[in-house]
C-alpha cells in the first residue's frame, strides 16, 4: 500500500489536537500538584489503575473527552471548553466570555 501524506489542514488538525490534549495533561497535573495529590491518589479517585492515569496524563493515548470528563468527575470539578481567536502575534485570548454562548461546561 503506498504511503500518503495528509492535506495541510489534516496536518493542522492533528498538530491543534496533540497542543490541546497537552494543555489539558498540564492543567491537570497542575490542579494535582496544588491540591497535594498523586496520581496514584487520582487513580483511587477514578477507581482504575495508577497505570491508566498514567496513560491519560502521558500523552501516550489519544486523549478523550470521556477521559477528561472522567478525572473531572473524580477531581469534582467542572470543565469548561471555550473558542478563542488568535491575536495577530498567534497567541490565543478568550472570546465572548461571560456569556455562555461560547462555551460547554460539563457539570457531572
Amino acid at each position: 500500500m503506498p504511503w500518503k501524506s495528509k492535506g495541510a489542514k489534516a496536518e493542522a488538525a492533528d498538530h491543534a489536537g496533540a497542543r490541546l490534549a497537552r494543555q489539558a495533561t498540564v492543567e491537570v497535573a497542575g490542579l494535582l500538584g496544588k491540591r497535594g495529590m498523586s496520581r496514584t491518589d487520582l487513580a483511587r479517585m477514578m477507581d482504575v489503575s495508577p497505570g491508566r492515569v498514567s496513560q491519560i496524563l502521558s500523552g501516550d493515548e489519544n486523549l478523550t473527552l470521556r477521559s477528561l470528563a472522567a478525572v473531572a468527575d473524580a477531581l469534582e470539578l467542572d470543565i469548561k471548553i471555550s473558542f478563542v481567536e488568535p491575536k495577530e502575534d498567534g497567541a490565543r485570548r478568550p472570546h465572548g466570555l461571560g456569556d455562555g454562548s461560547d462555551a460547554f461546561v460539563y457539570a457531572p
